[in-house]
């Protein structure tokens, strides 16, 4: 062998791993760094607070400014409990690794409506809050997409017998 093969077969051995830019389509995504994961998580934690405590928790008691907001909707008590079930279950299942990705998916599309109906109902007198809290429920459904196939692996799981 000619030193010319053995330097580029030493050079390809230990070039460093291809940037995510160039990764094969259909190749899996590598890890995120550590930071990356913590500040997702410290995310993931804050917004399940915001999402059960102060949005939440007056729609679930019934509290009188959420009830004359959901009134001003057009939508009775029903919708309310709905809306702040939904939000708790949401703020629960940020919490649940396996979960957080659907869950920031599925808070995101109540984001979406709240925005639509602070456009419709309010004339946008709240409407740039879901939009600031689209942000970061987007970055967290965007960092635990790979939870996503593992739930899906788990619903189609068979129960053995």
């Amino acid at each position: 062998m000619s030193d010319a093969t053995n330097t580029v077969a030493t050079v390809t051995a230990t070039a460093p791993a291809t940037p995510a830019a160039s990764r094969v389509p259909g190749e899996a995504p590598a890890a995120p760094g550590r930071r990356v994961r913590i500040t997702v998580r410290v995310l993931q934690i804050l917004l399940a607070v915001f999402f059960a405590v102060p949005s939440a928790s007056p729609k679930l008691v019934g509290h009188s400014s959420a009830a004359e907001s959901f009134d001003r909707i057009g939508f009775g008590d029903w919708f309310m409990y709905l809306v702040g079930g939904l939000e708790l279950a949401g703020a629960i299942a940020l919490l649940v690794p396996v979960l957080s990705g659907a869950a920031a998916l599925a808070l995101g599309a109540l984001m979406a409506g709240a925005f639509v109906t602070q456009l419709m109902a309010f004339d946008g007198e709240n409407a740039a809050t879901p939009l600031v809290l689209l942000v970061p429920l987007a970055a967290i459904a965007w960092s635990r997409r790979h939870h996503n196939a593992e739930l899906v692996a788990l619903v189609r799981r068979r129960p053995s017998r």
